[in-house]
């Protein structure tokens, strides 16, 4: 499996979050106890791919002290004797992961922090990025054999919307013919997991919403694709995605931890070796 770098858009205020988002940055916020950002590198790192670009912003400083005092026996099995020696008894989550913590402004937008590490993948064919504020139990080879076949300049996935919502047709006097949940319907959003080749770059102007300006420029170019993803899927925006997520982690069912939950998975990451 080639190692393919991954960029991580993490300086976003994470306004829907507060008061979580006063004291730590949206990707430090806890799910199941570990910060959601943790849950996606993992994520990323059971597919091989380690070497991570982070662009960071808000409370920034607060990512970088989180991984300089990381402590894998925080989240595993040890043992200490005498007092002060130790022991892992679990394999290191982050020991071989290459981690840049690349500064890309305050209040800047997800262009503006692309555009910012392009020296770190500008001698990569490809690279993959994401939002991280969701988490999936996408099988990721397959959307990058996906993009790869397409051979766009962009991929992502889209998935369908939480039941959370409805959709309402209405007809022209304002009379509801027909309510019914999101994902019942044909409606597919973004789901923020992407494959982007770097010639992406030529199509991005500082000051561009990275959907709505970059990706608007590779739709009308036909170099954009969607990758369907009806598998498990779900986004930390807002007190109650968190609640939903935690719940998940206490019944044992965080579906996004494909490492644990799932072997037949495991065999199907060797074929793909």
């Amino acid at each position: 499996m080639v190692q393919v770098k991954v960029v991580l858009f993490c300086g976003g205020l994470g306004t829907r979050l507060h008061p979580y988002t006063e004291t730590i940055p949206k990707p430090l916020i806890p799910v199941g106890g570990k910060p959601i950002l943790l849950h996606l590198m993992k994520y990323y790192s059971f597919f091989g791919h380690k070497d991570f670009i982070l662009c960071l912003g808000y409370k920034g400083e607060e990512i970088k002290k989180f991984f300089l005092n990381y402590d894998d026996c925080l989240s595993g099995d040890f043992i200490l004797s005498n007092g002060r020696r130790r022991k892992n008894l679990s394999k290191s989550d982050i020991k071989d992961w290459k981690i840049v913590f690349a500064e890309t402004g305050l209040t800047s937008n997800q262009s503006y922090r692309l555009k910012a590490v392009k020296k770190y993948v500008e001698k990569d064919d490809y690279f993959l990025a994401n939002y991280s504020d969701g988490l999936t139990d996408l099988f990721l080879p397959d959307l990058i054999d996906f993009s790869l076949k397409r051979d766009k300049i962009a991929s992502l996935i889209t998935v369908k919307p939480s039941i959370t919502f409805h959709n309402v047709s209405v007809d022209r006097k304002g009379n509801v013919k027909k309510i019914c949940q999101m994902n019942r319907t044909p409606f597919r959003i973004n789901g923020g997991f992407f494959v982007l080749k770097n010639k992406i770059f030529d199509y991005i102007n500082p000051e561009d919403d990275l959907v709505h300006d970059t990706f608007g420029r590779l739709v009308n170019m036909g170099e954009l694709v969607a990758y369907k993803h009806n598998g498990f899927w779900a986004s930390l925006d807002t007190y109650k995605d968190k609640q939903a997520l935690d719940d998940l982690c206490s019944k044992n069912a965080s579906f996004w931890e494909i490492w644990k939950h799932n072997e037949k998975l495991l065999d199907h990451k060797h074929n793909h070796q």
